[in-house]
């Protein structure tokens, strides 16, 4: 075919070789890696996880900063940006609308960050967070964050609220047993998680609620919360 002037014709690519699809692979990924490290990433490390060039990545950073999808901190490590809490509130709108006064006042009766937590494949992400008003000091909790179904009590309770699997690990069972779920510097060092499963309508295994505090507290009471707190969701839900 002859060329015509003035106009230039494109390489021929693949969908999943086309640039843009790579770049938007990339991008992805960069906000799945932020999502499980809360301290965040320097560019070299997100370079060497993501598996290209930092050339590459500081454009593809400077871009997602643009869209406030990703921030940097005084110490240049990288972090989730506050544009992903414009996308979470699209997310599960009427479980966080009926979780939203129930998480306030479980932060209120258990002085401690309250959560939402919803399964995301393999994964347990936090969707929504109460912090208690009245308590001078607690452990933060962000939406966005993402953790292992089997390394969080949150992802636990989850798995606690499906059916029994042959290889599931003993904490699962015992979670299903008791009603709640409670891990000790898991996923995070130094903090208690206690969740519980949501019954969406007819359906377990998909969403837990919980709070996360400092070790010493009254779990049994904090269980006792917790547990509250799902059913009163699921009041809401059914």
């Amino acid at each position: 075919m002859a060329a015509v002037p003035g106009v230039q014709r494109r390489p021929r690519t693949t969908a999943r070789g086309a640039p843009s699809v790579r770049t938007l692979d990339r991008g992805l990924r960069v906000l799945e890696l932020l999502a499980r490290e809360p301290g965040g990433l320097t560019a070299s490390e997100l370079a060497r996880r993501v598996g290209t060039h930092r050339t590459n990545l500081y454009r593809l950073l400077v871009t997602l900063r643009q869209h406030r999808l990703v921030c940097r901190d005084p110490n240049g490590r990288y972090l989730p940006g506050t544009g992903l809490l414009g996308l979470a509130h699209g997310l599960a709108p009427d479980l966080r609308s009926a979780a939203a006064p129930v998480l306030a006042g479980l932060a209120a009766a258990t002085g401690s960050s309250a959560f939402l937590a919803i399964a995301d494949g393999d994964d347990a992400v936090i969707v929504s967070v109460a912090s208690p008003r009245e308590s001078p000091c607690y452990v933060a909790y962000r939406v966005g964050l993402r953790h292992p179904l089997t390394r969080s009590a949150s992802g636990i309770a989850i798995l606690a609220g499906r059916p029994a699997l042959p290889d599931e690990r003993p904490e699962v069972a015992a979670a299903r047993e008791a009603g709640y779920a409670l891990t000790l510097s898991e996923p995070e060092a130094g903090v208690v998680e206690v969740a519980a499963p949501v019954r969406i309508g007819e359906r377990l295994g998909e969403a837990s609620v919980g709070v996360v505090t400092l070790p010493g507290r009254d779990t049994a009471a904090l269980a006792r919360h917790v547990m509250a707190a799902a059913q009163a969701i699921a009041d809401v839900l059914c």
